[in-house]
């Protein structure tokens, strides 16, 4: 699934760490990514935690879609900041699933923002 992720990679997101339940990813903030205030804009770290989250919740190996999203911005980041998001799974219920992902800034480890998805499972097609 991530190397057929065109739009991850274009983003210059690296997936660092892929296992059961758990993914981490991290991206650099470009110039395009940052907004008229001068700080990253909220879609792209909305991407990112996105990216992280769809990691995790594919990572057994069960073709599994975003059902929705949450996300709290916490604090802003900037141009040349390295982002950090770490997705766990914390339920998984039938085809359903629950996913946090908090995205931290790697030089200070300060929460960015923190996003809650909900997956669903397909069925085998």
């Amino acid at each position: 699934m991530w190397a057929d992720d065109g739009a991850s990679a274009h983003l210059g997101m690296q997936a660092t760490v892929v296992e059961v339940d758990h993914a981490v990813v991290r991206m650099t903030v470009g110039e395009h990514m940052v907004n008229g205030h001068d700080i990253a804009h909220g879609g792209y770290l909305f991407t990112l935690a996105d990216s992280t989250f769809a990691l995790a919740c594919n990572s057994r190996g069960v073709l599994t879609v975003a059902a929705g999203a949450d996300i709290s911005f916490v604090t802003s980041a900037h141009l040349g900041d390295v982002l950090v998001a770490e997705a766990w799974v914390r339920v998984d219920y039938g085809r359903s699933g629950i996913t946090d992902v908090t995205v931290t800034r790697e030089s200070d480890g300060a929460v960015i923002a923190e996003f809650r998805g909900r997956s669903r499972s397909l069925p085998n097609r």
